[in-house]
């Protein structure tokens, strides 16, 4: 339940045929320290780009954070994405909020995020295609930064797992 089903440094990197290939329509898409970093307010060209980028090859975009209502809508106001905020991830409810919404199954949405306690654990309990992405920036929130800690060996071994499948 702890480790994703692939990893890449940035979302940027993300094989978007692959995941075509593998029957995902649908992406469930963390904000902070996934798109952009957790103290800026609105996407930067690069995530504005990407998420266009993601509904140009035809995949359903939802932003899914544990951040606040005002928070996400206002990253959110030029991007025009369906967006569920206060998701309590990895809880269940906020992902089934989405597999509604899709209305797909679980097995072809893809869930990105930078934290495994969070977006992959809860990507995974629901058995979405989870894929772990390294956090833009150091500066975040002071709980998180006590759970990368534990974390740590876990992104350890997804970041072999993928060197081991690139050999």
């Amino acid at each position: 339940m702890l480790y994703p089903d692939e990893y890449y440094a940035s979302f940027k990197d993300i094989d978007l045929d692959h995941l075509k290939e593998m029957g995902i329509k649908a992406v469930i898409i963390d904000i902070d320290n996934t798109l952009v970093p957790w103290s800026d307010k609105f996407p930067d060209e690069n995530a504005y780009l990407w998420i266009n980028r993601l509904r140009n090859e035809g995949f359903k975009v939802c932003l899914i954070s544990n951040n606040t209502k005002g928070r996400v809508e206002e990253f959110n106001k030029d991007l025009s994405c369906y967006v569920i905020w206060k998701a309590r991830k990895p809880l269940k409810f906020a992902y089934k909020k989405a597999i509604r919404y899709f209305n797909c199954s679980a097995k072809n949405i893809a869930v990105i995020g930078d934290q495994i306690f969070t977006d992959i654990l809860g990507g995974n309990r629901l058995g979405m295609y989870t894929i772990l992405v390294d956090p833009i920036s150091d500066n975040e929130f002071f709980w998180t930064k006590f759970v990368r800690r534990i974390e740590k060996k876990f992104r350890d071994r997804a970041r072999r797992t993928k060197d081991e499948k690139n050999k």
